[in-house]
């Protein structure tokens, strides 16, 4: 039976449990074996600190570039909920007719009561062709009420002219690229003409109040806006096709969805469709940066690893006359071993957080200079970037600097509690 363990009394079976008092001398040994060999344990803690700083920097990036496209897709145009007729996402673009909402409806006065609702935005979508002179383009528009649509100001940057009043009842905003492809300046008149619900053609014309860019050029390519009572008038429908309700805080999407499903889904038929549902492009990017990441995180695992894994087998080497002696004054072979893990997991800890420490100092400071980065594919517009640490980014690689070290150390610990004690006293002369 080994030395440091003892037979638990009173158990069906022979137990055997480890003294607490010698496991915490092995780690306080072991804490000051790391203290004590200064040089070799820096150079450890700052391999360990200098790839969890890269990864913070890496991952911190990319994990600001998730946050600022949610919410500029959220705050451009989807919302954080979109309440719609049963079956519009199924069948509605065959006939966008059959699945109106009310113009006003005690529902959307409950949804709008709700505490964490910002606002609630209603939307009438059609579409048609947009003539400007002699340049006659096919576009996707939507009738709002302007003054429902301040939440969304965040996403939407006016290039030029101004956002409509909340008392336009004539006047459009036109995407950048619609506008250009038209040749539309502010204050020229686009007549648009469309299908009415009866099947019939309508049109109206009307001035250009501005131009507007979103975080989607396909989008800015087709898109334009008028005043809801103006579409309403042009395709001879009431109501909306979609209410966009906008929350004070995304993390409360899911809180808000339950509880809307459970009041109005079944009762009044209505669907509620969340944003990342509808957000396609963020979903994939989402994806491919988190293989990225993965990949990073691996490549920094396999440094630490090997570093740290260096660095104890040297400290075997060194100190194999004292391993000798430690064994010949009645240490057990699974001393040594917890020790050397020992030292592993103070370097890990200190190493992580030496790290966690100078990668915050430093995502501070690049924070404050910004990061400038050209429009990305599929995207209008350049945007200065940061580093964003979440307490969950600090803590992975807080975690990863531990566990890689302590996978790291078990070769060396290993092969330190195998040495035979006549070899390791011989090896000390």
């Amino acid at each position: 039976m080994p030395r440091d363990a003892r037979i638990v009394p009173g158990a069906n079976d022979l137990l055997l449990e480890i003294r607490p008092t010698v496991l915490l001398t092995d780690l306080y040994i072991a804490l000051r074996n790391v203290l004590r060999h200064r040089r070799r344990s820096l150079m450890g803690i700052a391999s360990i600190a200098f790839g969890i700083v890269a990864l913070m920097q890496a991952a911190g990036f990319v994990e600001w570039v998730y946050w600022a496209m949610r919410e500029d897709t959220i705050r451009s145009r989807l919302g954080h909920i979109q309440v719609v007729r049963e079956g519009y996402r199924e069948r509605g673009q065959a006939d966008p007719f059959a699945y109106l909402l009310p113009q006003r409806s005690p529902v959307l006065d409950a949804i709008e009561a709700l505490p964490h609702v910002v606002t609630v935005a209603p939307r009438l979508h059609f579409s048609g062709l947009a003539s400007a002179g002699d340049t006659t383009l096919s576009f996707i528009g939507e009738g709002m009420l302007p003054e429902r649509e301040t939440a969304f100001d965040r996403g939407v940057v006016f290039t030029a002219g101004r956002d409509l009043a909340a008392d336009e009842s004539a006047g459009m905003v036109l995407g950048h690229g619609l506008a250009r492809n038209l040749g539309a300046a502010i204050g020229d008149n686009v007549v648009l003409v469309v299908n009415t619900a009866s099947g019939g053609i309508n049109a109206v014309e009307g001035p250009v109040r501005g131009t507007f860019s979103t975080v989607a050029k396909s989008y800015d390519d087709s898109a334009l806006r008028v005043p809801l009572a103006l579409a309403q008038q042009l395709l001879r429908v009431e109501g909306a096709h979609v209410w966009i309700v906008v929350l004070d805080d995304t993390a409360r999407t899911d809180e808000t969805l339950t509880l809307l499903r459970a009041r109005y889904g079944d009762s009044e038929r209505l669907a509620f469709i969340p944003w990342y549902e509808l957000a396609d492009f963020y979903n994939k990017t989402v994806a491919l940066f988190s293989k990225q990441v993965g990949v990073v995180k691996l490549i920094i695992a396999v440094i630490i690893v090997l570093s740290i894994s260096n660095t104890l087998t040297m400290s075997v080497l060194e100190r194999t006359g004292e391993i000798g002696t430690t064994l010949a004054l009645g240490a057990t072979r699974r001393q040594i071993l917890r020790r050397f893990l020992g030292e592993g997991l103070f370097l890990g800890v200190i190493g992580g957080l030496v790290g966690l420490a100078l990668g915050w100092l430093l995502a501070l400071a690049i924070s404050a200079v910004g990061i400038p980065m050209p429009p990305p594919p599929g995207m209008a517009r350049g945007f200065t970037g940061a580093i964003r640490v979440t307490p969950a980014l600090a803590f992975d690689a807080w975690l990863l600097a531990v566990l890689t070290t302590l996978a790291a150390s078990v070769y060396p610990a290993w092969r330190a509690s195998r040495l035979e004690i006549v070899d390791a006293l011989r090896h000390a002369r």
